[in-house]
C-alpha cells in the first residue's frame, strides 16, 4: 500500500526517546532508568544527598529539556537543605524564591514554597490552571523543583504538557501567527515571546501564563521578510498591534485546548506521586497544572504536602522584534493601536468561570 497523503497543515508532534550515551552515563552512576510514556523519566537508585559528578548533571539535564522532566524516586525525608543543594544542579546554580512563606515550611525556610489541601499544611489551591512557573520574571525559573514529602492516599498529581511538542502540533498558520506575538505580564510587566526557542533542546516551544497575562501584542508581517528575519529585525510601535479581546479569548482557549489535548496526542501526561518523589521540570520545555484531585480537601483525598524550589536561568527569556523586557502596563498603552492593554494581580479574564490562583 502506498504512503496516506497528509490530510492536515499540523505535524505531528514529537519527544525525543532517551538518549542511549546519556543512559549509558546514567546507569554508570548505578542508576536506573526508566523512560515513561509519552515523556518524562523516573530515576531509581539515587540518593540526591550526594553529589553528582558534572557529566551526570549535565546529562540529565539535558533529558530534562527533550523530555520534560525527571524523578528521583524514593527520596524520602529530605531536609529543606538537602533539598536546595539538589535544586542548584540545574540553570544558573542559583535558588531564585519570589514566594512567601507559610507557617508550616520546614524552618521557615524562604527558598521553599509549601503547597497542601490542609491550610495548616501549606498553601491552598496553587496552579489550577495551565501555566510555567515565574513568568512575571525576566529570566523565568529555568527549572522547579517539586518534592512530594507527603502524597495523598487517595492521589493528586500534577499534569504536564511538552511545549516543544506542542508548538509542532499547531497548524502551520497559527505556528506562524503565534511566532510574531509577545506577552506582557499584568502584575510586572515583564515581556516573553509566546514562542521561543529552548536553549537546549533547539526546539520552538509556546509559553503563555493563563492567569497574569495583561496584553498581547502581534507583530505585523511585511512582504519579503521570514518570521527569523521579523524576529531580529527592530520595529517601530506603529509595527505592532495590540490584541482585542476577542483575539485574545480565541488565544487563550487556543493553548487551553492544545494543553488539554496533549494526553490524547501523545505530548502530555498526568503524573502521580509517591512519598518521597523529587521530581525536577525544565520549566522552559514544560507547561503544567495540578490535576483537580490535588485541591480536594484531605479529609477525602488524603493529606497532600509538596514543597516548591525554583532555580533561576542563566538567561532572560527575552522578547523578539527589539522590544524591551519590560512595558509599563499600568502606564499610557504606547502602541497605535486599540486592544486589551489591562494590569493587576490575574490579568485578562479569557474564561469567567474557573479559578485562576497561579
Amino acid at each position: 500500500m502506498g504512503q496516506a497523503p497528509e490530510t492536515s497543515s499540523r505535524r505531528l508532534p514529537t519527544i525525543p526517546p532517551l538518549d542511549p550515551q546519556r543512559v549509558s552515563l546514567i546507569e554508570q552512576a548505578g542508576l536506573t532508568v526508566k523512560q515513561l510514556d509519552p515523556l518524562g523519566v523516573e530515576i531509581y537508585g539515587a540518593d540526591v544527598r550526594t553529589k553528582f559528578s558534572e557529566p551526570l548533571i549535565e546529562a540529565l539535564e539535558a533529558e530534562m529539556a527533550n523530555r520534560g522532566f525527571i524523578v528521583f524516586k524514593h527520596q524520602t525525608d529530605l531536609s529543606p537543605d538537602e533539598l536546595i543543594a539538589a535544586s542548584k544542579w540545574w540553570g544558573a546554580r542559583e535558588i531564585h524564591s519570589t514566594h512567601g512563606i507559610h507557617p508550616a515550611t520546614p524552618g521557615r525556610n524562604r527558598h521553599i514554597f509549601r503547597c497542601s489541601n490542609d491550610q495548616r499544611h501549606g498553601i491552598l489551591g496553587v496552579g489550577p490552571q495551565w501555566h510555567n512557573d515565574g513568568s512575571f520574571e525576566a529570566a523565568t525559573f529555568s527549572h522547579s523543583a517539586y518534592y512530594m514529602a507527603r502524597a495523598p492516599e487517595q492521589g493528586g498529581g500534577t499534569h504536564f504538557a511538552h511545549q516543544g511538542a506542542a508548538f509542532d502540533a499547531l497548524p502551520k498558520e497559527k505556528q506562524a501567527f503565534w511566532q510574531r506575538l509577545v506577552s506582557v505580564n499584568s502584575a510586572s510587566s515583564v515581556t516573553h515571546p509566546v514562542v521561543h526557542t529552548h536553549p537546549i533542546s533547539g526546539r520552538k516551544s509556546v509559553w503563555l501564563h493563563l492567569g497574569m497575562t495583561g496584553a498581547v501584542l502581534e507583530r505585523l508581517p511585511e512582504d519579503g521578510l521570514s518570521i527569523d528575519e521579523l524576529q531580529k529585525a527592530p520595529a517601530t510601535a506603529d509595527q505592532f498591534r495590540l490584541l482585542d479581546e476577542d483575539d485574545m479569548k480565541a488565544l487563550f482557549n487556543d493553548y487551553n485546548d492544545l494543553m488539554n489535548e496533549s494526553f490524547d496526542q501523545g505530548y502530555g501526561i498526568r503524573y502521580h506521586y509517591d512519598n518521597g518523589d523529587l521530581l525536577f521540570i525544565d520549566n522552559w520545555a514544560l507547561a503544567h497544572r495540578a490535576s483537580p484531585e490535588a485541591h480536594l480537601p484531605a479529609h477525602q483525598q488524603g493529606l497532600r504536602i509538596m514543597d516548591r524550589v525554583t532555580i533561576k536561568a542563566r538567561q532572560d527569556l527575552a522578547p523578539h522584534f527589539g522590544l524591551p523586557q519590560y512595558i509599563n502596563v499600568s502606564g499610557p498603552n504606547p502602541f497605535n493601536s486599540d486592544g486589551v492593554w489591562q494590569a493587576g494581580g490575574v490579568g485578562f479574564r479569557w474564561k469567567d468561570d474557573i479559578p485562576m490562583q497561579n
